[in-house]
């Protein structure tokens, strides 16, 4: 196999969650902790997404995703419309670093049965990141690597 048509070196096995947000655009959605279940709620309808972090001015303290809003209706009903996103969300969040690789976040996210991580550079959360963008990016690898080998096999 040459070079060209050759399986993903290291680098490629190792893809990190930084690169892998290269080219997106930096803004995350995010919520401040006295913004409304009400408000959090139509902007995740909105935006149609299944989480945001939750913000104490410019430091991520949580998440809070569509799962902990079931719960929280299910237990105590419709007047969780009018809490603070602060007294409803999962806390403290768990986060990652830029330079984790893609695969070790998928098996962090599966190990905690979580779907969403703030992407920190120190103390300041550069993105967002879900089960869902990692698995498609994942995919996308093993589609172009199969299409790689597809190629150097007609070639023969």
């Amino acid at each position: 196999m040459d070079a060209d048509n050759a399986a993903p070196d290291r680098e490629d096995a190792e893809m990190t969650i930084a690169r892998m947000m290269r080219g997106r655009d930096g803004d995350v959605v995010a919520v401040q902790v006295d913004t409304t279940v009400r408000a959090v709620v139509a902007l995740l309808a909105e935006r149609r997404i299944g989480a945001v972090p939750v913000m104490d001015g410019d430091r991520v303290v949580g998440i809070l995703s569509e799962r902990d809003l079931v719960h929280c209706l299910a237990a105590e009903g419709a007047a969780v419309i009018d809490r603070t996103a602060e007294s409803v969300m999962t806390a403290p969040p768990i986060t990652v670093t830029g330079d984790m690789p893609v695969l070790a976040a998928l098996s962090l996210m599966t190990r905690r049965r979580i779907r969403h991580l703030p992407v920190m550079e120190g103390e300041r959360m550069v993105g967002f990141v879900s089960i869902g963008d990692l698995v498609k990016h994942r995919i996308d690898g093993i589609e172009a690597e199969a299409a790689a080998l597809r190629d150097y096999i007609s070639a023969g």
